[in-house]
């Protein structure tokens, strides 16, 4: 399949129409979906109508003409949003969330909805890892992640409140891109919590990811160093290889976050779960029997969490955000762990761990998992770059995108 950034300059070009590439994309889906399970919604006949009035009006950008998924805990006005819940099963929301709206103005097609997680939380969903579906994909962005790395679609948007882009994005060997928190609106977004919720983006590339942002084509080298980081002891062993060789490739020397940042993890679950329980109150409230045994035990956990803890969680946030200034002084870039392995098997029952996510989500900065390495099972193992500005981000990891992907040795 062309990459996004190909075809986006074959439709301007006009040497390819939006309604070839969609087509090619519900052909693939057809031929995958019944294993994958990646999908909630698809109405082909509508995807293409939309491709052909695409094609039949001046470009409006990059986006132009290029099918996207839509993770569907997202809302759409004209196909069912559900959240991944039999609660809002049929559920058709009003209007468009914000980024959908900005999607379609931008010239883009909502090709269809995206499978989540229950609520975008932990209860595993249908869909299966499309590098080996004995694995999971990963959560929350599971359908998302899934269908880009099928090539089922070139775009796909996810959501991240702990590490449901970054995560997903590694176990299926794309990219996957957190921006800043609050770049983009999240109104129309299913909220799990206001101070931590952020719209993602799944790509099979790091340019790509940048396109359907609308930020720059990455560029430069960038700086980057590597951190173990104070969770480094919890990753599995070829977790710390795929990353220590990555390291190794890069040639980056090594640093330290301050000693605060360890609290990080926990004070991130605390106020997640705090959160959690309060926005999803009506659910809990009146369809507590139709919410899974995960979904009512994680709420119940949120419950018991005070005020006062949620508060001085946050304010550890706050100690730790204002010294990133500080701690990457010098660097465009950290490559971090973004899962503890390789994707696990579905029998485990779980998605993942999001661990290795929760400080940068908590600290708000962007982050986006690379493509490249593999662990000893032959899955994927993504290297997740984080820093304090979008542009200096992806810059340094088209340029660790590039090196990973050259045979050792190369220039």
């Amino acid at each position: 399949m062309l990459s996004a950034t190909e075809a986006s300059r074959q439709i301007a070009a006009r040497e390819l129409s939006s309604v070839e590439l969609v087509s090619a994309c519900l052909e693939r889906i057809a031929a995958r979906e019944p294993e994958l399970r990646a999908w909630a919604w698809l109405d082909e006949d509508a995807a293409l109508a939309r491709a052909r009035e695409r094609d039949g009006e001046p470009s409006r950008g990059p986006l132009h003409g290029l099918p996207v998924g839509v993770k569907d805990v997202i809302d759409t006005a004209d196909m069912p949003t559900a959240y991944g819940s039999p609660i809002y099963a049929g559920h058709r929301p009003q209007r468009d969330a914000d980024c959908v709206a900005w999607l379609r103005e931008a010239g883009a097609v909502v090709l269809g909805k995206t499978v989540t997680t229950e609520f975008a939380t932990y209860e595993p969903p249908p869909t299966v890892n499309p590098v080996d579906p004995a694995r999971t994909p990963g959560g929350s962005s599971s359908g998302s992640a899934a269908a880009v790395a099928a090539g089922m679609v070139p775009l796909a948007f996810g959501t991240q409140t702990a590490g449901s882009v970054i995560r997903p994005a590694s176990f299926c060997g794309i990219a996957g891109f957190k921006p800043a928190h609050g770049w983009r609106s999240t109104t129309g977004i299913k909220r799990l919590s206001e101070r931590l919720d952020t719209l993602g983006l799944l790509a099979r590339t790091v340019d790509d990811a940048a396109l359907l942002g609308g930020f720059d084509a990455p560029s430069g080298e960038g700086r980057v160093a590597f951190c173990r980081t104070p969770w480094w002891d919890r990753l599995e062993d070829g977790g710390r290889d795929a990353l220590e060789a990555a390291a190794a490739r890069l040639g980056a020397e090594e640093v330290e976050l301050p000693a605060e940042f360890a609290g990080l993890t926990e004070a991130q679950e605390t106020v997640m779960a705090f959160d959690v329980a309060r926005n999803l109150e009506p659910e809990w409230r009146d369809h507590r029997d139709e919410l899974s045994a995960a979904m009512r035990d994680y709420i119940e956990r949120g419950r018991t969490v005070s005020d006062e803890a949620a508060r001085e969680g946050a304010a550890l946030g706050e100690r730790c955000r204002a010294m990133l200034p500080e701690v990457f002084a010098g660097f465009d870039a950290f490559v971090v762990p973004g899962a503890l392995g390789e994707a696990p098997l579905r029998t485990e029952g779980h998605t993942g761990d999001p661990l290795l996510c929760r400080a940068w989500t908590f600290l708000g900065v962007p982050a986006l998992s690379v493509p490249g390495m593999v662990g000893p099972a032959g899955m994927p193992v993504g290297v997740q770059l984080v820093g304090l500005d979008a542009a200096a981000v992806l810059g340094a990891a088209a340029s660790v995108e590039r090196k990973l992907a050259s045979p050792v040795g190369a220039g």
